[in-house]
């Protein structure tokens, strides 16, 4: 299956969910890079790669939420909150 056929998400668990690899999944969604640019899916794969330490999801997560209403930056924390109670 090529790589642009395989969900982000699928994406992220190939990898095993390390922080690197998670950032790198905020990346591509913030940037659109693979997929279609969707900046609360950044946020919330920015802010799991942050919490399992990467220091550089940090930093850009800081920049998405810059850029993000309230209601965005609820949904995304709501998102990542989920993903994370599910992984």
């Amino acid at each position: 299956m090529a790589r642009f056929e395989t969900p982000m998400s699928e994406m992220a668990m190939m990898g095993g969910n390390s922080a690197d690899a998670l950032c790198e999944l905020g990346v591509n969604y913030a940037t659109g890079r693979g997929c279609t640019a969707d900046l609360v899916a950044a946020h919330k794969w920015l802010n799991i790669a942050a919490i399992r330490g990467s220091a550089r999801a940090a930093e850009l997560r800081a920049d998405v939420a810059a850029t993000l209403t309230k209601m965005q930056l609820a949904a995304a924390l709501r998102a990542a909150r989920e993903w994370m109670t599910t992984h």
